[in-house]
């Protein structure tokens, strides 16, 4: 069959760390960032972490030449830090916000704050569907007690889900971004396992870069190294995943890092490294469409993982039960306050007197108290009620989940014997037109 020539095509994939007023050099950094992504000329960039939408205006329109297809994809309260640039024309976009992205009161994280997505852009690239994926997990405080990892696990769900049922219509899936989880953490296992995406540092013909493809480098100035740990030399946390569906076939050509301070600077990009792919691709005409992942062959393999996921997220929902019923209590311990508060108000009435026969500052003080208890109580019991039930929902689905892929696996093995018989007991015929 014919073949068209190979297509190359340049991804490009950074967390900025933009945090206005709170990162180093942020606007010197985006004018370095700027500069790279000018020089460079990839056909695909897919930022995470531009926070500033006046940092994502600078960028579009210092690359207005280079990358004239734009998308900054809006979420939460201080936005998704999304955005992607390219050199081909984006057809559609759309943006899904993860159901649990930590908490409000641990400011000093920031998460909640920021709406954790995915953002798709579909682009025309040579007469070919290219749907590409920008992502960005909660991060990881803590290694050997992470808080976070039911959320992380959820988040994982959520994408891998969404990845597959939106790029049925795709030749090519690009996924990029800060997963926040090490290659072997079970929501990388789990993504890659269930949508059958690829990774680029594992099928690089050539890689030029950090060791080991890590992206958070001890070197690093603006890393502390005391995060890192037990990890010495750094972490592996950014990716760019890809898969063919369709009419073309897909090979990881080279895959490169940046390596820490940039040449003639005193200081990197980011907190993060670059990562740039280059895939190679190939298209046939009159090519047939190939199933999702989870239309093959099953994976006994699979069910396990989603086994461990429902643990984990179980974990999470009863700890997210455990602080409903602390809260709970405390609306409890305010109502009484309240009551309290009522019956001194109620007693110089009662006694037929107009002084009141407790202090009028402790009695407001009590007040006040009382109220703000209430309140605060009030939106922690609606925030942990929303959070014992996007876990509910998720455990469900892979309840689900486990359930369908248990069937198809014994379905397997009781079509797989009855077929091999076949095989075995049909004569082997030669071809009319072999020689």
């Amino acid at each position: 069959m014919p073949t068209a020539p190979a297509i190359k095509l340049r991804v490009f994939s950074l967390n900025c760390w933009g945090i206005r007023y709170f990162s180093q050099h942020c606007s010197e950094r985006y004018e370095m960032i700027g500069q790279l992504l000018k020089e460079e000329e990839h056909d695909l960039v897919l930022l995470q972490e531009v926070w500033s939408e006046n940092d994502y205006l600078f960028l579009k329109k210092t690359l207005a030449h280079s990358h004239p297809y734009t998308h900054y994809f809006k979420s939460g309260v201080i936005g998704s830090g999304l955005a992607v640039f390219s050199k081909h024309k984006i057809l559609d976009t759309f943006l899904y916000r993860y159901s649990i992205n930590g908490y409000p009161y641990m400011a000093h994280h920031g998460d909640w704050f920021g709406g954790k997505a995915v953002g798709m852009v579909i682009l025309d690239i040579c007469d070919l569907t290219i749907h590409a994926y920008v992502t960005h997990l909660h991060a990881e405080y803590c290694r050997e007690k992470d808080a976070y990892l039911p959320h992380r696990v959820v988040q994982a769900w959520e994408l891998l889900h969404f990845v597959r049922h939106t790029s049925s219509g795709a030749d090519l899936v690009i996924l990029g971004g800060d997963l926040n989880m090490h290659p072997r953490d079970l929501g990388t296992r789990l993504l890659l396992a269930y949508t059958g995406l690829r990774d680029s540092y594992a099928e690089a013909e050539k890689f030029e870069g950090c060791e080991e493809g890590i992206t958070l480098i001890a070197e690093n100035p603006f890393i502390n190294k005391k995060e890192l740990e037990p990890f010495e030399n750094g972490i592996r946390i950014d990716y760019i995943l890809f898969k063919d569906l369709s009419r073309v076939s897909v090979k990881c050509e080279s895959l490169s890092t940046t390596t820490g301070s940039v040449p003639g600077k005193p200081f990197p990009y980011s907190d993060h490294e670059a990562l740039s792919a280059v895939l190679l691709l190939r298209s046939e005409e009159g090519g047939v469409a190939r199933p999702q992942r989870c239309s093959a062959e099953p994976d006994p393999g699979l069910v396990d993982m989603v086994n461990e996921a429902r643990t984990e997220v179980k974990v999470g929902l009863h700890s997210a039960e455990r602080m409903r019923g602390t809260v709970a209590r405390m609306g409890m311990m305010g109502l009484a306050l309240l009551l309290v508060e009522l019956v001194i108000a109620l007693v110089p009435w009662l006694a037929h007197s107009t002084e009141h026969a407790f202090p009028r500052a402790s009695f407001y003080l009590l007040g006040a108290l009382s109220f703000a208890t209430l309140l605060l109580t009030a939106l922690l019991y609606i925030l942990y009620s929303t959070q014992v039930k996007t876990l509910q929902g998720a455990e469900d689905q892979m309840r689900l989940a486990v359930t369908g892929l248990q069937e198809r696996l014994q379905k397997h093995s009781q079509t797989q014997p009855v077929e091999q018989g076949r095989v075995q007991g049909e004569p082997t015929s030669t071809p009319a037109n072999s020689p």
